[in-house]
């Protein structure tokens, strides 16, 4: 699929993928596509580096991207607080609450102590400033040809060094109005995330969103091209989106399924079964709404005199160690532990039925895309 966006980036099909997992970012990048590694769940720079000397060594020299997120607004931006001084923070109800929660589903809290709660999470020190910077560091040093930041505009220290060093640099947004805002501050693609999508979304759903996005910027003489995000797990739905003016397809959720991927087998078992509406937009797994599996966890945060969930970064050392200790109960087949075990997924999930690897989801999205582009080839022509 030849384009400028292709070209730019030396990639054969416009699919983007982002992952937690090194083996599917490597996986798509060398089956046309760009992988993009997610470096906020990364443990240190070190870890980072570990991750992104793997995908060097093993992705054939194609091309690959590293994801951040760096929020404009969270709580103790502008602060200098450790990981321990922000969990610190945490109110003794919302530790009480987490465990509550667990005891009421037959889990053993009597190791979720304050110390414990006390680690903080990965989440809380990599949104920071400092620690983000401390991964772009790492991130730059190796020949990646993208960086994304969600959440807001990419910080300035982020454009200006990514554009010293050749890298493009791509953002998502929920509305138009923040598509402009990222224009304006120097973003070079920008990805329309609608509500259906996995992890931190907005309200307008995706069939909106990107065309909005698309038009309020060629209104303004923008020629930034746009990825469209949301529910997009099939060939035919990227098709669609290129359809309304998009570049390509930013995907996330279709890779969670896959052999390759970090998902939890309890989670990934739950996911397979899902449908469309075993979802939920909430903001008990990190403080900002966010799209994830609905489970027992998340329904306990939506009952009345529950506790209105911590802003992020908080709320992610309330959910991440509970999270932690569920899981591993989840995989030994606690039950439970299995109904609270959730994941951040897009509403996609429910087309998400079969497990296929990485290289041939990769294959189903191009074909998929040639015949409903084929297809509407047939339609213009009668």
């Amino acid at each position: 699929m030849p384009s400028e966006l292709c070209e730019t980036l030396g990639i054969e099909f416009p699919l983007f993928a982002f992952s937690h997992c090194r083996d599917v970012v490597v996986e798509v990048s060398r089956a046309g596509g760009m992988g993009v590694l997610g470096a906020v769940d990364v443990r240190s720079p070190e870890a980072l580096e570990a991750e992104l000397k793997w995908i060097d060594e093993h992705v054939d020299g194609k091309p690959y991207g590293v994801d951040f997120i760096v929020p404009n607004n969270y709580a103790g931006k502008g602060e200098t607080l450790t990981s321990a001084q922000v969990a610190a923070t945490v109110s003794a109800e919302h530790k009480a609450f987490a465990r509550s929660i667990l005891e009421s589903h037959g889990v053993d809290t009597s190791d979720l102590t304050d110390e414990r709660f006390s680690r903080g999470s990965k989440i809380g020190r990599n949104i920071r400033d400092e620690g983000a910077q401390s991964l772009l560091d790492i991130a730059l040093s190796h020949p990646i040809r993208l960086i994304a930041n969600a959440l807001g505009t990419p910080p300035a220290y982020m454009l200006e060094r990514s554009k010293a060093a050749g890298v493009p640099v791509a953002a998502l947004v929920g509305s138009a109005k923040h598509a402009l805002k990222q224009a304006a501050a120097g973003v070079d693609i920008i990805i329309a995330a609608g509500t259906e999508a996995g992890g931190h979304c907005g309200e307008i759903g995706t069939m909106v969103l990107v065309p909005t996005v698309i038009r309020a910027l060629r209104a303004a003489g923008i020629k930034t091209p746009v990825l469209a995000a949301g529910g997009i797990v099939t060939g035919e739905q990227m098709a669609a989106a290129v359809a309304m003016g998009a570049a390509g397809a930013w995907t996330g959720s279709v890779w969670l399924t896959t052999p390759e991927a970090e998902t939890s087998p309890a989670v990934k078992e739950k996911m397979l079964a899902a449908t469309a509406t075993d979802t939920i937009r909430s903001k008990s797994r990190t403080g900002k709404y966010c799209r994830q599996l609905r489970s027992a966890w998340t329904d306990a945060w939506e009952t009345e005199g529950a506790p209105r969930p911590l802003p992020m970064p908080l709320q992610s050392v309330v959910s991440d160690t509970a999270m932690s200790k569920v899981l591993k109960l989840a995989n030994g087949g606690h039950a439970g532990a299995k109904e609270l075990a959730s994941y951040f997924v897009g509403q996609g999930v429910g087309m998400m039925n079969v497990t296929m690897s990485t290289r041939a989801t990769v294959r189903g999205f191009m074909e998929d895309y040639l015949t409903a582009v084929e297809r509407l080839s047939t339609s213009v022509a009668s």
